[in-house]
């Protein structure tokens, strides 16, 4: 008898299905190469390929949901969806000390910027934890945030006077320095904004305007990357993140950096010099058809101006603005991997 009921026991056991997981995620911009090429894949299957059948996956976008770029993160904290990934920029209104994270001018190369994102993920993790209740899982880069002009320019000292749309607040401060108006336009609007001349010129990715289309409404390219490299975080909220258990949370780490987070950076430079070509025609294009759009020089000089403008007007600003000791945090871990202290 006692061996009849110990087969039926395990037999039963092996009949339970596994209770699967089921996450709702948020994506970033839809239309744009990070979420098709990286996070789709990933979410869509990936993921739930490698937990076998463990990880159920809902994925949408924020612009498909129709969110305030300022909520997705405390929507995120607050248990509306479990997982969301959105550029940080859009989070420091409620978060000041996170400007820190994708500062302008640092880094001109994808292993560079790397370096910094490495070294600053331990405030950011920080961040992401005391505002919004929330476990960073990723941060994966848009490539270098960089200027579309529909004005003719010849170098950074045409910016002076010019209505310019940046890409976060720290940027704003640089062009603001540099003699331009920083305009609060969303990436969505940016088009008809440089079309009908509410703003003269924009930051974004080089691929972002590409796919967008930002080539129809503007004429000159400045590759200098003044809005940095638009840093994209992808957090879980803290509450499902502690209620999965131990190889759960073990998977979800190992692949969201091996098949998501990885991939991501090491195509991060390639595509700068692609996405340059396919908007001004020097060079193939692997993602369509090539545009035309001048390309204008940076100098030394037009660098080393905005880099003494950042140091010495923008991120004393911001370590003012963000109290505490964040700029003592960050000349320990970015400041030293870029050899810059804020003073």
């Amino acid at each position: 008898m006692k061996k009849a009921l110990s087969l039926l026991i395990a037999t039963t056991a092996l009949a339970t299905p596994v209770i699967a997981e089921d996450l709702a995620v948020v994506g970033s911009w839809s239309s744009l190469p990070l979420h098709k090429q990286y996070e789709a894949p990933f979410w869509g299957t990936t993921l739930p390929e490698a937990s076998g059948g463990k990880i159920n996956v809902e994925l949408t976008t924020h612009n498909q949901m129709s969110l305030g770029l300022g909520d997705i993160y405390p929507l995120l904290g607050q248990g509306v969806y479990d997982v969301a990934m959105t550029v940080a920029d859009y989070a420091v209104a409620d978060a000041p000390e996170l400007e820190g994270l994708d500062v302008p001018l640092l880094a001109l190369t994808a292993d560079e910027a790397r370096a910094m994102v490495d070294a600053a993920r331990p405030m950011v993790s920080d961040i992401y934890r005391d505002r919004f209740n929330s476990h960073v899982l990723a941060i994966a880069p848009y490539p270098p945030q960089v200027v579309f002009c529909n004005a003719e320019i010849a170098n950074l000292s045409d910016l002076e006077g010019l209505k310019v749309r940046a890409s976060g607040r720290m940027t704003a401060k640089l062009l603001e320095a540099l003699g331009a108006e920083g305009v609060n336009v969303s990436f969505s609007e940016v088009p008809g904004a440089l079309q009908n001349g509410v703003v003269d010129c924009a930051v974004t990715g080089a691929g972002s305007g590409y796919s967008a289309g930002w080539w129809e409404v503007s004429t000159h390219l400045l590759p200098i990357p003044l809005g940095g490299w638009d840093s994209v975080v992808t957090a879980i909220n803290m509450d499902k993140w502690k209620g999965l258990d131990a190889d759960t949370q073990a998977l979800i780490t190992e692949q969201v950096a091996s098949g998501f987070e990885d991939p991501a950076w090491d195509s991060a430079q390639d595509a700068l010099v692609n996405d340059i070509a396919c908007l001004t025609g020097n060079g193939d294009c692997p993602a369509g058809e090539a545009r035309s759009m001048t390309l204008v020089d940076v100098s030394e000089a037009d660098f080393d101006r905005a880099r003494d403008i950042l140091t010495g007007e923008v991120l004393p600003d911001w370590a003012e603005r963000a109290g505490g000791d964040w700029a003592e945090r960050w000349n320990a871990s970015v400041g030293q991997v870029v050899g810059v202290t804020i003073n």
